[in-house]
């Protein structure tokens, strides 16, 4: 049995990745057990957005490994300070909360913003309200299920979790519409990374920041996709000019070699969480914060959110301004791009399928879009060569 057929057969059943068993990994560039290079476009959604092997997180992830991994809950580490304050630093905000994933960070601002709900707000017990909007993703835990209008990830999974209302993206009256006394928080994607890289209309996010400060409700940013350079600015809520109350990061956060996530906020907010009513065995491990240390280094130097910002105009450009005749729409920001396909052609998946024929890697959404987010180290050169094959794919 070879190595592509013991990944199937060991993998879950619903999921159907790309055929390709990766071996080894540098830069923009994967190599399968053939030792075929792919130019791996999946770098956002994978938690790359530095490249494979980045030689300053390596780097910092080795010498962590000589002094110590893990520590116990029962006192501190040296790196989780000075990890937290380069975060407050790069956010402007006062408090972080480190957790490991993406999902378990969202599961913590739920958590944080009903506690401020009861404690500060003054709602009734188990009255608080969260508002999210459709099409959202944040995670695959049962709470965050609960409130998805996806039906592959919420079927099968219920009962659901009571106290969230769903609103439409981008539509400030609905949000306006649907909050009442019992709000607690609005919950809401900067840009909707799985919904298809969905950028709200102009204007729309300040707006809502304004209505949910003059509401008494916080304004929480899920930036696990968004953030960290991959829209030309450290976060994307930036390009509107706003604070939130509540930001959430994640998948980038770790440089991709070890799961970080982190809710961040100012203390007035984060200090009804007290000690020992929340936590994680691995959350602020010191291997993790000494990774996360080095990824905030790079993205306070501001290169790598220039040239996304740079970078992507470029790459946005282009193919908006090629002949695509299999493309109804191209949405973006920065090195972010989903492609969403006519309709009566090719599935997302078959044009995947046929970008991996090119030797570009990159993933499929709903059926009907592609997207692509190469990751913030790629050159000039490499761009242009895996925009040359996504035309060619797409025409």
């Amino acid at each position: 049995m070879d190595d592509v057929q013991l990944v199937e057969r060991y993998s879950a059943h619903n999921y159907h990745p790309l055929p390709v068993v990766v071996a080894r990994a540098e830069g923009v560039w994967v190599h399968d057990v053939q030792d075929r290079a792919y130019m791996d476009l999946l770098s956002g959604y994978s938690a790359l957005n530095f490249g494979h092997g980045n030689p300053r997180l390596l780097a910092a992830a080795r010498a962590q490994l000589e002094r110590v991994t893990l520590t116990s809950r029962a006192f501190y580490n040296d790196q989780l300070g000075p990890f937290c304050k380069a975060l407050t630093e790069l956010t402007g905000l006062e408090a972080v909360l480190p957790m490991n994933t993406g999902a378990e960070a969202v599961e913590t601002a739920v958590k944080l913003s009903r506690r401020w709900a009861y404690d500060v707000k003054g709602v009734a017990p188990d009255k608080a309200k969260i508002i999210v909007c459709a099409n959202n993703f944040h995670g695959r835990t049962t709470t965050i299920v609960s409130f998805s209008t996806d039906p592959s990830a919420r079927g099968g999974f219920g009962p659901f979790t009571p106290g969230f209302e769903v609103v439409p993206y981008g539509d400030v009256e609905a949000l306006r519409a649907a909050i009442d006394d019992d709000t607690a928080a609005f919950l809401v994607e900067p840009v909707q990374g799985e919904a298809g890289v969905v950028v709200p209309p102009a204007g729309y996010l300040k707006a809502a920041r304004e209505l949910c400060r003059e509401r008494n409700v916080l304004f929480v940013a899920d930036e696990i996709q968004s953030g960290l350079g991959r829209t030309g600015r450290t976060l994307a809520i930036e390009h509107d000019g706003i604070t939130p109350d509540v930001l959430i990061l994640g998948k980038a956060l770790g440089g991709g070699i070890t799961p970080l996530s982190a809710v961040v906020a100012n203390w007035e907010i984060m200090k009804v969480i007290r000690p020992g009513e929340h936590g994680s065995t691995f959350g602020g491990n010191p291997l993790a914060c000494a990774v996360g240390r080095e990824v905030l280094a790079i993205l306070a130097e501001g290169e790598v959110q220039a040239r996304a910002a740079s970078m992507g105009t470029r790459f946005l450009d282009t193919l908006r301004s090629a002949n695509l005749g299999k493309v109804k729409e191209i949405r973006g920001i920065g090195l972010w791009a989903g492609i969403e396909l006519l309709p009566g052609g090719p599935s997302s998946r078959e044009v995947c399928e046929a970008m991996l024929a090119e030797g570009l890697l990159v993933k499929d959404t709903h059926e009907t879009t592609v997207r692509l987010s190469p990751p913030l180290v790629i050159t000039d050169e490499e761009l242009d060569w895996a925009l040359e094959r996504a035309v060619k794919v797409l025409s």
